[in-house]
């Protein structure tokens, strides 16, 4: 009888899991990047800064296909399944996600101009010429990408095309795999780029501080956003926060833990069928759905280190009417697309890229930055569902409903897999 192999020591598998997972790798690229912009020549960088500008462009010819790819299948998907416990359900996640946007937002414009900004390298090295130039240019506008989304979603869910909405399932799947295969891989070169030319120009050793900085606030904000969320879901179900909140303790360390929603699911169904505040069938319904559609700890982040990363690179903070139509529309990402490898902001580049107005370098900063927070982020969208859950097991109760609730959609990662393995 073959000997049985002994299985490998716990600590063990999460350092090999940590050592391969895209926020190591950036990490790893981040260091190399810098390391090449401070030793590196006028010649060498020319050669840098076309990489960077390939690169960019892999990413930036995706981002239209990413959002095709997710925002028109979620949409059909969740029309499809219709019913006023998931419509309340979407309605709530997207609410949720403004208001947390909102207040990162007004967080930011109080405190980023006070956290030391240097703004646009002054004084530094004046980058060089390219070496090579090629111009990916993407399929279609973003807000082209973005409205024929909507639209294609919602009409096959009127419609009830269902042939149509297979092809969408199938066209998920084949960007899933673009940005796996392709996108994924090149993030870490093209973040690389970005380190290594901002450290030619000689901006970087006060950059990093600010960031730094912008990160604890970043989890301030989760926290506060958090506690808003129990304060208002007690006053409406009339039941015990606390009784809620203190079982999401183990799904909140597994997610910081894991960087991904999916490992933590079964925690946090768990703990949420511990607490006597929740209506149990609301428990089975709604933890899997909200770890589909509520991520306001994405877009907290993405919002404030937007701000920062404005103000780093480009030496202004955007206009309180672009910051209203990025939350908005950001919304509509945290929403229906938050499955795509590199989380909620991978999905909504375009919104960086075009309200924002980011180019190359605040892009590749934004992912870097973004990906090394994410899992605070990840475990905020966790903890987060909880009041979610109170407020859907009082409006249920008040309407008689529970017999039969509608099935809740498989949950994605907010972040995901690719951020972890």
């Amino acid at each position: 009888m073959p000997a049985r192999r002994r299985p490998r020591p716990v600590g063990i598998a999460h350092v090999n899991r940590f050592l391969s997972s895209l926020p190591f790798r950036l990490l790893v690229a981040i260091a190399l990047g810098v390391a090449v912009g401070l030793t590196v020549g006028e010649t060498a960088i020319t050669v840098v800064q076309s990489v960077r500008h390939l690169t960019g462009q892999v990413v930036f010819f995706a981002v239209p296909l990413i959002i095709l790819g997710f925002v028109a299948p979620s949409i059909a998907r969740s029309g499809a399944d219709a019913s006023r416990l998931l419509g309340v359900s979407l309605g709530l996640g997207y609410g949720s996600a403004v208001a947390a946007a909102l207040l990162a937002a007004l967080t930011g414009f109080a405190l980023v101009p006070g956290l030391s900004v240097p703004g646009a390298v002054d004084g530094g090295r004046a980058l060089p010429e390219m070496l090579f130039e090629l111009t990916i240019a993407p399929i279609m506008p973003t807000m082209s990408a973005l409205v024929l989304a909507l639209l294609l979603g919602l009409a096959v869910s009127w419609t009830r095309a269902r042939r149509f909405a297979a092809a969408l399932d199938e066209l998920h799947r084949i960007v899933l795999a673009i940005v796996t295969r392709v996108v994924v891989p090149v993030l870490p070169v093209f973040i690389a780029s970005v380190f290594a030319l901002l450290a030619y120009q000689g901006g970087i050793t006060r950059q990093v501080p600010v960031f730094l900085q912008a990160l604890g606030v970043v989890v301030a904000v989760h926290v506060a956003w958090i506690a808003v969320l129990y304060v208002a879901a007690a006053a409406y179900s009339r039941r015990n926060p606390f009784d809620v909140v203190r079982h999401y303790g183990a799904a909140y360390l597994t997610a910081v833990g894991t960087m991904s929603s999916a490992a933590t699911l079964p925690v946090a169904l768990k703990g949420a069928s511990a607490s006597r505040s929740l209506d149990k069938r609301m428990v089975d319904f709604g933890v899997p759905l909200l770890a589909h559609v509520h991520m306001p700890g994405s877009v907290i982040s993405i919002t404030f280190l937007a701000m920062t990363v404005s103000q780093v690179l480009y030496g202004e903070l955007p206009a309180a009417g672009t910051m209203l139509l990025f939350v908005v529309l950001l919304g509509v990402f945290a929403v229906a697309a938050p499955g795509v490898p590199g989380g909620t902001l991978m999905a909504s580049l375009g919104l960086v890229t075009t309200v924002l107005g980011f180019d190359e370098a605040g892009t590749g900063l934004m992912l870097a930055i973004f990906a090394l927070q994410d899992s605070f982020g990840t475990a905020a969208n966790i903890t987060s569902d909880g009041p979610l859950l109170m407020i859907l097991s009082r409006y249920a109760q008040r309407r008689g409903i529970g017999a039969r609730t509608p099935s809740a959609a498989p949950a994605r990662e907010a972040a995901p897999a690719a951020l972890a393995a």
